[in-house]
């Protein structure tokens, strides 16, 4: 058996068809002065075929899958434009390289950059701007790129790793399912997976004695691959599939039917979302409302700072779909491992824990002015939420009160439309926060509890650290008395307390954060029928009894075993 990572749901029983790597030497050699122009020139052609085919791949996308999912090529189109990555290519040729190397070079350095990340989500673009790079190169030399549309029978695909513009073509009916060696849940191949509904397990390691032809089982639940598998294992797995397939029908009936368990209680299921083209997906899944919509989108991939008008736009579309639901707009949250070309941001030692979300808005007041002015225009749209990112003491809230109030006076003196219907919140993830959540309760209006950097700051844990990464635990006993005094103190203050990191979508958890008294859980589009589910088969007396359980236990592993024990005729 091999164990990798549960990229996207499904179970799949067929034939394995392996994709060679095809290993290309990459040419390298010296360009004199005067040939430079036609190195650049033969560099621009490349650029523009590669260009060509990317338009060409995002249409193609649309008419299969739908603009959202097409919507990661004109990611992909814009990397292609990036001046950043434009005039360092043209710099190397300058310098004297020739052209496949300084594409070579330039696309990897740009791409380590996204590498460096926290954000699993931005580390994720590393593999954009190398399949990027590939196909520019592939341009360059003239080697036509072979794709998984090209398969002449159904199977599962195992390979190295598939760039988006691979899994971007695959055929629904051919390609079963797939399996890489590399990769993780936020890889935009995994994504899109996701959106085909296309079974996947990544992160799989060495593949190398699956050959094509080789009977194969991909459980894309449990991230669990058999290849020749026994009569009974297969026998095991026809059984689970029928089940599976029965409960994701059953899944899909909930969409219109309210999170409310046996006894009555009521919970909000709201939606994580990236960008105005992720509300199609929120509304599809029956999302009340956003929980969390993060707006770097806005200010990454550019040159120059985004408008206020161009800020407006994107907020109105998403508080107009939503009508009276809340949509909870994160402000900006980026730091020194995000670099934009257009804000001086000086290089830190720890950029994690320096200058980085509320304190790098703090730091440039117009920048953050121009934001706060774009939400409360576009407010009079929906029901407008504001939280601030990465808050460690009740400072910075006052300041972006008067800020606020700076904002509302100006709007007013110009005669703009905007709303002062707005409620006020901050991101639970820092461990001094959670302990005086007391003391913010008095000063906010909801508290929206992140977990993925709660979890590593309060476990002293670098979750992109493969060596510890057992350590990164969401039902560490010292995290959950956290997130219990979080909902606990807001309540206190009769305030709303949400959670928008991936425990939210984590049904095993679900039974916990009820019984804690959660109001909110944000997650993932697509995890809300599972939580969903989970809320409608418990009532709140069977969760506190498993939450008081779970007090006694000493460490994470004994609350999820004890949970699984519990709710294994429901998950």
């Amino acid at each position: 058996m091999i164990k990798g990572i549960a990229a996207s749901d499904g179970i799949v029983i067929g034939k394995a068809f392996v994709v060679k790597e095809s290993v290309l030497e990459l040419p390298r050699y010296g360009i004199s002065p005067e040939n430079r122009d036609s190195e650049l020139a033969r560099l621009k052609q490349a650029r523009n075929k590669t260009q060509v085919q990317l338009a060409g791949i995002r249409e193609s996308l649309a008419a299969k899958a739908g603009e959202k999912e097409a919507a990661i090529f004109d990611a992909h189109l814009m990397i292609l434009e990036d001046p950043m990555l434009t005039e360092a290519i043209s710099d190397k040729i300058v310098q004297g390289s020739n052209a496949e190397a300084a594409v070579c070079d330039a696309c990897e350095a740009y791409a380590c950059m996204f590498d460096a990340m926290e954000d699993e989500y931005m580390r994720g673009r590393a593999a954009d701007v190398r399949d990027i790079g590939r196909r520019w190169v592939n341009n360059l030399l003239g080697v036509e790129t072979e794709t998984l549309a090209d398969m002449q029978e159904a199977a599962v695909v195992f390979a190295h790793d598939l760039a988006p513009s691979d899994t971007a073509q695959m055929d629904k009916n051919k390609v079963l399912a797939f399996v890489t060696e590399i990769g993780g849940r936020t890889s935009h191949s995994a994504i899109m997976a996701r959106s085909l509904e296309i079974p996947a397990v990544v992160g799989a390691g060495e593949l190398g004695a699956v050959n094509s032809g080789d009977t194969v089982i991909v459980d894309g639940c449990s991230g669990e691959v058999f290849v020749n598998p026994s009569p009974a294992v297969l026998a095991e797995y026809q059984a689970k599939k029928v089940k599976y397939d029965q409960r994701k029908a059953q899944l899909q009936e909930l969409k219109d039917l309210p999170a409310a368990a046996t006894d009555g209680t009521t919970f909000e299921l709201a939606a994580n979302i990236g960008t105005p083209k992720d509300v199609e997906a929120a509304l599809a899944y029956g999302a009340d409302g956003v929980g969390l919509y993060r707006t770097e989108f806005l200010y990454m991939d550019r040159t120059d700072m985004p408008s206020e008008q161009e800020q407006y736009h994107a907020y109105r579309q998403v508080l107009e779909a939503f009508g009276d639901e809340p949509v909870i707009i994160r402000t900006l949250d980026i730091g020194g491992d995000k670099e934009l070309p257009y804000l001086k941001m000086d290089k830190e030692l720890n950029p994690f824990l320096g200058k980085r979300a509320i304190r790098l808005c703090l730091a440039n007041p117009e920048m953050f002015r121009i934001q706060l002015r774009a939400i409360l225009r576009a407010g009079v749209a929906g029901n407008p939420w504001i939280m601030l990112p990465m808050v460690a003491v009740p400072a910075e809230v006052r300041q972006t009160k008067e800020l606020l109030r700076q904002v509302e006076a100006e709007l007013e003196a110009e005669g703009a439309e905007f709303t002062r219907n707005y409620k006020l919140g901050i991101m639970i993830e820092i461990p001094s926060a959670a302990v005086q959540a007391d003391h913010f309760a008095q000063e906010v209006d909801f508290f929206s509890i992140g977990t993925n950097d709660l979890i590593q700051y309060t476990c002293a844990v670098d979750r992109m650290n493969q060596k510890v990464s057992y350590l990164y635990d969401p039902f560490n006993p010292a995290v959950l008395r956290l997130i219990a005094h979080v909902i606990s103190c807001g309540h206190k203050y009769g305030k709303f307390v949400g959670m928008c990191g991936e425990m939210a979508g984590e049904p095993l958890a679900a039974p916990l954060l009820m019984a804690m008294g959660l109001d909110e859980f944000s997650m993932s589009a697509s995890s809300i029928p599972k939580v969903k589910a989970v809320i409608r088969s418990l009532d709140i007396g069977r969760c506190r009894e498993l939450w008081e359980r779970a007090q006694k236990c000493t460490d994470g592993k004994e609350i999820r075993i004890l949970l699984e024990a519990e709710l294994k005729d429901i998950l």
